[in-house]
């Protein structure tokens, strides 16, 4: 029996046709609801979006329970404040604080529990184009540095923790136009030619000279 619902309560007869007679066996069926279970957390992109202050959505899933109702919850310091009675939350620049906690509780009539807490660090404030990481309580951190150094693109106006990195890079880029600069300011290779056939036809014309007054 599948997708019962609590109208299918009550009590059914089971019958067994037989020459003469006929078995009759009653059967009650109830139908009541599963607990929930954990609810675990699902990002629906990359991870990394948010280090380009992409928008990130988090959905709340809670697996084998019936008649779930979700609800999304910002931690607070005496009273947790509520976000919506959905199983999405969407976190972008504009709502995201540094140090947040977000987390999701699934309840049905039951059983209630909550989810992991989402953590919000906060590198770079802005209402567009902000840095952010988010962490699931238990899980490994991701770097956003890491996917800002190695792509072609990198942002501007990057954290005071990364400007020995900016520093660094400067000087070498420096570094390289002042070697440019240095090798372009040399004499013309034409001019060096010269210079050094003058030195050996002046060579030659001594030794002619010292040679002719030997004799």
């Amino acid at each position: 029996m599948t997708d019962l619902q609590y109208a299918d309560m009550g009590q059914y007869w089971v019958g067994i046709d037989k020459m003469f007679a006929d078995v009759m066996t009653p059967i009650s069926l109830t139908v009541s609801e599963a607990a929930v279970s954990q609810p675990r957390l699902q990002f629906l992109s990359a991870l990394s979006e948010t280090c380009w202050g992409q928008p990130l959505t988090v959905r709340c899933l809670s697996d084998q329970s019936t008649n779930v109702r979700y609800g999304w919850y910002k931690a607070g310091g005496s009273q947790d404040i509520p976000l919506g009675a959905a199983r999405d939350l969407r976190l972008h620049c504009d709502i995201v604080g540094d140090g947040e906690q977000y987390y999701c509780r699934a309840s049905n009539s039951v059983s209630s529990k909550r989810s992991h807490s989402v953590s919000a660090q906060l590198l770079r404030p802005a209402e567009k184009g902000c840095v952010y990481i988010l962490t699931v309580e238990g899980e490994h951190q991701y770097d956003c540095w890491d996917s800002l150094r190695t792509s072609t693109a990198l942002p501007q106006d990057t954290t005071e923790d990364r400007s020995f990195f900016n520093q660094s890079t400067a000087v070498s880029n420096n570094s390289e136009i002042n070697v440019s600069l240095r090798a372009w300011s040399g004499m013309p290779v034409w001019y060096e030619a010269l210079r050094w056939l003058f030195l050996a036809s002046l060579l030659t014309a001594l030794c002619l000279v010292h040679r002719c007054s030997r004799f």
